[in-house]
């Protein structure tokens, strides 16, 4: 009966033809091409504005070379010793030059984004790790000032963005609406975003929720996304931004790029 059924889940394997194989390379070519060229494009961007970046990626590379000479000396040298080392140090600086390049850019893309109306909600939707539900300006003004609400382990928390005067009285009506629909047994936080004090500046947004307690289980994540969304009643304001606004569009494609890397 075992083998019946797993000769059964082996038939029904899909298998592709020579014609399909082919074209899936031919894509999964042109796709590895096409993320090489946009690494390429950010660097060269990157590289314009920050002068620093290539003497720090050039010194993390010797910095590699250097540990990976270390290493083979430690170990008694030897035609190995000498050849892995080396291997093993260039490998090791390209990934520092990387994560050094990925930050750099990250830092970049943020401090050209800070100040722009929706870079809170640009940021939370394409930055957050995790499984979160974000829900973009459920609440905001002409002006472009909003509320975001994320639903996470957490619980509730409500993101604001905007003028002061305007925003906070705007998040603490969307908190107490909020609280009549969950009620005392969910937690809900307020961020309102922004460099002065009190506030919680945009590059340190994403890492702030993931840093908050985990209150509820991800079953109960789901129930409530969908309780909220269901009793809210309320789309996004008019004329609010949707989607990532950051103040140079560029940004978002260096971004892109040093993340597909």
């Amino acid at each position: 009966m075992a083998k019946a059924a797993a000769r059964s889940a082996g038939s029904s394997k899909v298998t592709l033809t020579k014609d399909e194989k082919k074209t899936a390379k031919v894509a999964r070519k042109a796709a590895s091409k096409e993320r090489r060229k946009q690494l390429w494009q950010a660097f060269q961007m990157q590289r314009k504005d920050d002068k620093k970046l290539i003497p720090l990626m050039v010194g993390a590379l010797l910095l590699g070379l250097l540990v990976g000479l270390g290493i083979a000396l430690l170990f008694g040298g030897g035609l190995f010793g000498f050849i892995f080392g080396p291997i093993l140090g260039l490998t090791l600086g390209a990934l520092g030059a990387m994560l050094i390049f990925a930050r750099r850019v990250q830092a970049n893309v943020y401090r050209q984004a800070e100040g722009s109306p929706g870079a809170a909600a640009w940021s939370l939707q394409n930055n957050l790790r995790g499984k979160w539900r974000i829900s973009p300006a459920i609440a905001g003004t002409a002006q472009f000032d909003a509320v975001h609400r994320v639903v996470g382990r957490p619980g509730v928390v409500l993101i604001a963005e905007g003028v002061p005067q305007r925003v906070i009285p705007l998040l603490a009506q969307e908190k107490k609406r909020v609280a009549r629909i969950v009620g005392d047994s969910v937690p809900i936080y307020d961020i309102v975003v922004g460099n002065d004090e009190k506030q919680t500046p945009l590059k340190k947004l994403n890492s702030t929720l993931t840093k908050l307690p985990r209150n509820i289980s991800p079953a109960q994540v789901e129930q409530l996304d969908t309780k909220l969304k269901a009793l809210s009643g309320r789309s996004p304001q008019a004329g609010m931004p949707k989607g990532p606004v950051p103040s140079n569009v560029k940004a978002r494609n260096i971004q892109r790029a040093a993340r597909r890397r």
